[in-house]
């Protein structure tokens, strides 16, 4: 493949406050920690606290991974890696979409993978571990219980409990099914078939077959694959949870620093609520909230605690509390020895609304790193581009302002009639003035007779344009097809369509491609063909 660059701000499809983030705007300073530059990274490193916990964290990695390990020496060997003081990890997260859902997965990790290279090659006495975060706990099921391949919609078709990473993978058959069936027949599509099944088929819970899965894809870069919903790594956690669940302190921190936020005209993402945690087991995850009579409530569960009952359970049972979307970042940097996080445009916002609660707990704020975002396509697609005259970054404009473009470049005769109302529009000041001379009432009824005209005009020019179109149609039906490849459903590629068909394409060439042209800090959409 071959590579093109242009900036975010050019495709139109980035929210002002990621623009404002790359371009180091002022207002932002007190809601991030150091800016993603190498200048950052160096300061970073610098302020970077002791981690405590390696041998910890190293251990329940061994466990997590089990039997996978004996297959995987790159991660093997990251992971032994870990109990070096001068070893980093580069992290980004995402739920347990099913066959990795859109393409913004894979760009993801292979930006966490790209990053953390790049930062050995500056610092080579150190070293920079990718990590995967699986959102195990996470109970929006409707998220990622679909994919997209080639349009086509799959969905894995069965009720939600509790969190996504402990479901039970017994009912996916039929989603593998359809999803294997349509990768057709190559080299290619039987190693994916193989590689879907054995996860999905093999591997009783999700959280295990999104592991099988996203390691098998990548694990030659070394790529560290972490299930936060573990006993021992929540026991780290717990002297926050109590402190945060009985002080109220992020939501205090994070109202504040929210409300701070939109006064400088950036929008937020989430709310922070009283408490935020949930009670989770295997049959639920429910919020925690404090009842007017002071006890803890378990919503929709009839369950109650006294405030030293709830302590007595958060010391006991610690896997039984669940940080929501506002804590969950809180607990990656406890048990990780992380430097920067790596997430979609969203997520970059929201991590701006957290950072006064890492004040409060006076736990390191990672460099935020929006991920790698890209459109992939072909030679095919990008000759078509080129012959009705567009280029890569012309067409993020709408299909109907491209076809008018064309239409206006390329006709023989003049499709305006801008001149002819240039005539008009003085005749009608001649007009104007006989009727004031007559009646000066009559001025309104001038202007209406005018503004009826202009309209008739404007008219007259879009069945103009309308018709010259009729002569371009094979070109405007090349805009049409090449638009719609490259914007399914009219949005990004990479927010819709699943890797697969890619993979099919190009087989682990594909991954190869992303690390040769992806440049994490350079912060540019990538376009490949």
């Amino acid at each position: 493949m071959k590579a093109t660059y242009i900036e975010y701000s050019e495709t139109n499809s980035f929210s002002k406050t990621l623009l404002a983030y790359l371009a180091h705007d002022e207002a932002l300073k007190p809601f991030v920690g150091n800016w993603p530059t190498w200048a950052g990274f160096e300061k970073q490193l610098n302020e970077k606290k002791k981690f405590e916990y390696r041998e910890i964290l190293v251990d329940r990695l061994k466990k997590q991974y089990g039997e996978l390990l004996q297959d995987s020496p790159a991660v093997a060997a990251n992971i032994e890696l870990l109990l070096d003081q001068n070893s980093y990890t580069i992290t980004t997260g995402h739920q347990l979409n099913i066959f990795t859902g859109p393409l913004y997965f894979i760009f993801k990790i292979m930006t966490a993978i790209r990053l953390s290279e790049d930062l050995h090659a500056k610092h080579p006495d150190k070293n920079f571990i990718p990590v995967y975060w699986m959102a195990t706990e996470d109970h929006d099921f409707e998220e990622i219980n679909h994919t997209k391949v080639f349009g086509k919609k799959i969905s894995w078709d069965t009720p939600a409990i509790s969190a996504t990473g402990r479901m039970d993978t017994a009912t996916i058959v039929d989603a593998v099914k359809q999803y294997t069936n349509i990768l057709g027949l190559s080299e290619n599509s039987t190693k994916l078939t193989r590689i879907v099944e054995e996860a999905y088929l093999n591997h009783d819970r999700l959280a295990d077959a999104t592991r099988y899965m996203v390691n098998e894809l990548f694990k030659s870069y070394g790529l560290l694959i972490i299930d936060a919903d573990d006993r021992e790594l929540k026991e780290l956690f717990k002297p926050i949870i109590k402190e945060d669940i009985f002080s109220e302190n992020s939501f205090k921190a994070i109202t504040s620093r929210s409300e701070e936020l939109e006064s400088k005209g950036f929008s937020t993402q989430v709310h922070a609520r009283e408490i935020n945690f949930f009670y989770l087991t295997d049959e639920f995850r429910e919020r925690l909230v404090l009842t007017a009579d002071g006890r803890y409530e378990v919503l929709h569960r009839n369950i109650y605690f006294t405030k030293a009952e709830l302590e007595q359970e958060i010391e006991r049972y610690p896997e039984r509390f669940s940080p929501n979307v506002v804590m969950r970042p809180m607990y990656q940097e406890i048990i990780l020895p992380n430097l920067a996080y790596i997430g979609g445009g969203a997520e970059m916002v929201y991590w701006m609304q957290l950072k006064s609660n890492f004040d409060h707990y006076q736990v390191d704020f990672p460099i935020l790193i929006p991920r790698n975002s890209a459109m992939i396509t072909d030679d095919k697609i990008a000759a078509k581009l080129f012959r009705v005259d567009l280029t890569f970054k012309s067409i993020f404009r709408s299909a109907e302002v491209l076809k008018k473009e064309y239409v206006r470049r390329h006709t023989k005769e003049r499709l305006n009639l801008n001149d002819e109302w240039m005539e008009l529009n003085a005749i009608f000041g001649k007009i104007k003035l006989r009727t004031h001379k007559i009646d000066p009432s009559l001025g309104p009824s001038t202007e209406a007779v005018k503004a009826r005209l202009k309209k008739a005009i404007n008219n007259l020019e879009k069945k103009l344009l309308k018709a010259e179109k009729r002569n371009h149609q094979h070109a405007l039906t090349d805009i049409d097809h090449v638009k719609e490849k490259l914007f399914p459903g009219g949005g990004l590629q990479e927010r819709s369509e699943n890797f697969a068909l890619l993979y099919i394409k190009h087989g682990d060439n594909l991954f190869k491609d992303l690390y040769k042209y992806f440049n994490p800090l350079d912060f540019k959409f990538t376009i490949l063909y």
